[in-house]
């Protein structure tokens, strides 16, 4: 009796709209004004304790073990919590993190590894042809997911102003679209760098196939050992979010390292500009030992490496549809998924997914883009912002 009172007030402090809910015990209840559009059925009673511990792991794998099934929009229900102000979300007696994440070079591969390996095949059914597992750039709402990260891949490189004939680093390079792209279609020498043994291979064998060598090369390393090298240009995309909060100063520090004076780099990552937090389930289930960064933090670590921000761009729109599309995607193939891995995976994922849309969608994360140069702001780029979306590959820089 005890725990389903506890139930009825914890989930009627959650959402902002209509929700009903089916009980184990046969029972149902609405909270909310309105027509129910989602209803959760409880198959079996979560220990209180559990969800007192961390609601959002307690709650996430009831979901991945069947316990609890949500029969219509998952993102719909999870942005009604994140804005719903009383929500465990926000309600400092149901979070509590998980203990303290390390980041060394074998912990940053393992947890890299363990996210990025687990299958080029896989990623291949839900992701466009570009094989981008990063935020889109919907120039127009007609866009289709790859036309949006061909146009996120331009709409990068063309902030670093780029003069053919110089080179490029790219920390966290995924499946070497950016860094191909740049060596290709804007004449610059490319490093990319992983620590995923798939995307290394993966890329290696595009440069190989794509007769690129003298320009392109990838290296499986980690991003704090490159020594004195030094690049005119840097980018970086959805990396910095699995550094860890204690190495983020060194992550910026890098930066500034392997930029040459008057370099200037593009920083795209997950940001929250409500201050830095992690997330029980996810960083058990998805990303061992991310870190979302807060906005401040950030741009205190950029200034305290001696480097100045020329300009930031968020995206949370952007990374919102990018999201929705990729879950509309891989739900197209979840018989194909479960045949790889199991059911259990499928609900893993499709909770990862519409979380993270309803993250983005509710304004608790947002995307940011920070370019950033070593010297003083902009010194090497054109005085507006024109040049960003004139539709051309490069410009001589304006200087002071």
């Amino acid at each position: 009796m005890l725990e389903k009172t506890f139930y009825k007030t914890f989930l009627s402090h959650t959402f902002n709209i209509p929700v009903r809910v089916n009980y184990w015990d046969g029972t149902s209840d609405v909270y909310g004004t309105g027509t129910p559009d989602v209803t959760i059925t409880i198959h079996e009673a979560i220990p209180v304790r559990e969800i007192s511990r961390n609601a959002s792991i307690a709650l996430g794998e009831a979901i991945m073990d069947g316990k609890i099934e949500i029969d219509g929009s998952i993102e719909d229900l999870l942005t009604a919590a994140y804005e719903n102000a009383d929500s465990f979300f926000h309600n400092s007696k149901f979070i509590h993190f998980l203990s303290k994440q390390k980041h060394t070079e074998k912990e940053s591969k393992t947890d890299v590894q363990n996210h990025y390996d687990i299958g080029n095949n896989f990623y291949q059914l839900w992701l466009d042809d570009t094989m981008t597992y990063s935020c889109a750039y919907f120039e127009s709402p007609d866009d289709d997911l790859y036309t949006a990260q061909v146009n996120k891949v331009h709409h990068i490189i063309k902030k670093l102003n780029p003069q053919p004939g110089k080179t490029l680093l790219d920390i966290g390079c995924g499946w070497g679209t950016l860094m191909l792209t740049a060596a290709k279609e804007y004449g610059l020498h490319v490093t990319g760098i992983t620590l995923s043994q798939e995307q290394y291979n993966y890329v290696n064998q595009r440069i190989q196939d794509e007769g690129l060598a003298d320009v392109a090369e990838v290296r499986l390393e980690d991003y704090r050992e490159l020594g004195n090298e030094q690049w005119d240009y840097i980018t970086s995309v959805g990396m910095f979010e699995h550094v860890g909060q204690e190495n983020l100063g060194q992550y910026f520090d890098c930066v500034q390292k392997y930029l040459m004076n008057d370099g200037v780099a593009l920083i795209h990552g997950i940001t929250r500009q409500q201050g830095g937090a992690n997330n029980g389930w996810l960083n058990k289930w998805i990303f061992p030992g991310g870190y979302v960064p807060g906005l401040i933090e950030n741009t205190t670590h950029i200034i305290e490496n001696g480097l100045q921000i020329d300009d930031m761009e968020p995206l949370r729109r952007h990374y919102q549809k990018t999201v929705e599309i990729w879950d509309k995607n891989f739900n197209e193939h979840r018989d194909e998924v479960a045949k790889m891995f199991d059911e259990k995976f499928v609900r893993m994922w499709d909770l990862y997914l519409q979380a993270c849309a309803a993250s983005f969608k509710s304004g608790n994360i947002d995307v940011i883009q920070y370019l950033i140069s070593k010297g003083p702001s902009a010194r090497m780029l054109p005085m507006t912002r024109d040049y960003m979306y004139d539709g051309t590959h490069a410009q001589a820089p304006v200087t002071d």
